[in-house]
């Protein structure tokens, strides 16, 4: 019996994983026509971990990140976040968007839409994914940017929309132009009830966690 539960939880990130494949594909497809210059994406690494551990994974409570948030509303609403460093925002920009950057550490009005605009089209691409394999809808909100401790964004997060789900699913993001290469990372946080929804359309039973 141990064997089948961990054979659904297998299948189960083999579709996740797809799914940020095909999201990674059609991100950089969009990105590609929006700034009119090839744009690739390196395969993301894609794991589930707790809620509690997203800080962590982007340099620890305290570190300061810039990130894009969304809802996600629909059949399996939930939280997403787009968080990448500062300095990684500014390559970002500069590299890919070919921005002309401010050289001190804020962000200006042009670049703070720019990010929002690029995380907006990544959010699309992703949960068009997700809703391409489930059938079901889900849908961002407009995207609200903030650069602060990582502690904080999240716990914003949590004030505007309270109680968020116990897990997240981290898509490790690379963006490939020519020889640069920024890195940022998606944290899909499905309300408590959604992964079931999700996985039931999929036709994984709930009980096979």
């Amino acid at each position: 019996m141990k064997d089948l539960f961990k054979g659904f939880a297998d299948f189960k990130m083999d579709v996740l994983k797809e799914v940020g494949n095909i999201g990674a594909g059609n991100a950089a497809t969009a990105l590609s026509r929006l700034l009119d210059k090839p744009i690739d994406m390196a395969v993301p690494k894609v794991q589930m971990l707790p809620f509690d551990a997203i800080a962590d994974k982007v340099g620890g409570a305290e570190n300061i990140v810039l990130a894009v948030f969304f809802r996600v509303e629909g059949e399996a609403p939930g939280n997403l976040f787009f968080i990448l460093t500062p300095e990684a925002a500014k390559k970002l920009l500069h590299r890919l968007a070919a921005i002309e950057i401010s050289d001190d550490e804020s962000f200006s009005e042009m670049e703070w839409s720019a990010i929002s605009e690029i995380g907006n089209i990544l959010a699309g691409s992703y949960l068009s994914s997700l809703a391409d394999f489930t059938r079901l809808s889900m849908n961002p909100t407009v995207p609200a940017v903030a650069m602060d401790m990582a502690g904080a964004i999240l716990s914003y997060g949590l004030l505007q929309f309270g109680e968020m789900g116990n897990d997240a699913l981290l898509i490790d993001t690379t963006f490939i132009e020519g020889q640069h290469e920024v890195e940022g990372q998606f944290f899909l946080i499905p309300d408590p009830e959604s992964f079931d929804q999700i996985f039931s359309a999929l036709g994984v039973p709930a009980e096979h966690d």
